[in-house]
């Protein structure tokens, strides 16, 4: 449980309490759907000074149940800035508090692992509070997919190869992504079959990140199977553990998870290592996809060893565990789309832009 001097709308919130260590992109952090069901805590210590801008949105609103921060600027100044984060947070009615010893915070994460927690902004006993706090229910159990998840297809129209997203929690970087590389972008909904996904004609299939446990995504895994040989498939954070567990591996949660714009990633085949964009909570159990099994592991995080790539040996597959689109934060593997669009047999970018 937290009190804190509000930043937000007014009253209390309870969700699973993670940290970022990301420095910049707290608006895309409010926005990114794969925050669905948690209270972000932001490791930076000042947060707000550039504002709220129309650019700065990953998907139509914020998904995050709460907002903690040692310090919101008042006074954002920015010239792309059209209003301040406390106004955003009370317009779009989520509860944020300021004024608490997030460094604190974030090292006791660290070192118990995440816990669900409540943050209210009321004056209420702490007796009222922990009994909310206990009353949550486990994240692993929500279907935080179908909530995030849009009901109706979407087309982003380009000239060039079209492509199926499994909206399982797209964030709008990767569909810009597609675009400026001429894709026919057909964002689905997260119940969509196999047979529907091939209905489009796509050259390939993108299976978005997006929030919650993957052991309760059977369905997406189905169909992901169904498309095994059929289509190339391009996983991205939730969309890397269901190729994942499609190639019959398991996935395990981590203990506080790794979320910011600052984790290095080794790309075990071209031997260079990428700084990278990271939000998730789980993993891909590596001795469970065995010693020469059909997938193989291509990225490894250089913090804790675990997997953050994959690769079918003969299939046209391929995986990332954490965030090529890099909105907000680094570049690095930008690459990846590159490899992607090789891989459909797109025309390179440059002929693309010569149409």
């Amino acid at each position: 449980m937290l009190t804190g001097r509000s930043i937000g709308a007014p009253g209390w919130t309870g969700g699973e309490v993670v940290f970022t260590t990301a420095m910049t992109g707290y608006q895309e952090v409010l926005s990114d759907p794969s925050y669905r069901g948690q209270i972000v805590t932001m490791a930076y210590p000042l947060i707000g000074n550039y504002g709220i801008s129309g650019e700065g949105w990953e998907s139509y609103r914020p998904h995050v149940e709460g907002f903690i921060v040692s310090e919101a600027a008042g006074r954002p100044h920015h010239w792309r800035s059209e209003t301040s984060l406390s106004a955003f947070l009370v317009q779009w009615n989520v509860v944020g508090i300021g004024g608490v010893d997030t460094r604190r915070l974030v090292r006791h994460l660290r070192t118990h692992g995440l816990q669900r927690g409540v943050i209210s902004t009321e004056e209420v006993s702490d007796a009222d509070l922990i009994a909310r706090a206990r009353a949550l229910p486990e994240i692993g159990t929500l279907d935080l997919v179908g909530q995030v998840s849009a009901p109706e297809p979407r087309h982003h129209p380009g000239p060039g190869p079209r492509v199926a997203v499994l909206d399982c929690g797209v964030k709008w970087g990767i569909v810009e992504n597609l675009h400026q590389r001429g894709c026919d972008t057909w964002v689905l909904p997260h119940r969509s079959t196999a047979e529907e996904i091939l209905g489009l004609s796509p050259a390939g299939l993108v299976l978005s990140p997006g929030p919650g446990d993957p052991k309760i995504l059977s369905h997406q895994v189905a169909q992901v199977q169904r498309l095994w040989g059929r289509l190339p498939i391009f996983g991205i954070c939730l969309g890397h553990q269901i190729i994942g567990r499609a190639a019959g591996a398991e996935t395990f949660k981590l203990p506080y998870g790794h979320r910011g714009s600052n984790h290095p990633v080794k790309d075990l085949e071209r031997g260079r290592v990428c700084v990278t964009t990271q939000n998730h909570g789980y993993a891909v159990d590596e001795a469970s996809l065995g010693p020469e099994g059909e997938v193989i592991v291509t990225h490894r995080n250089l913090n804790d060893g675990t997997v953050e790539g994959l690769r079918h040996r003969h299939l046209p597959i391929m995986s990332v565990q954490y965030h090529p689109e890099g909105r907000p934060g680094p570049l690095d593997s930008a690459y990846l789309f590159e490899q992607w669009m090789s891989m459909i047999g797109a025309p390179p970018r440059e002929a693309l832009a010569r149409r």
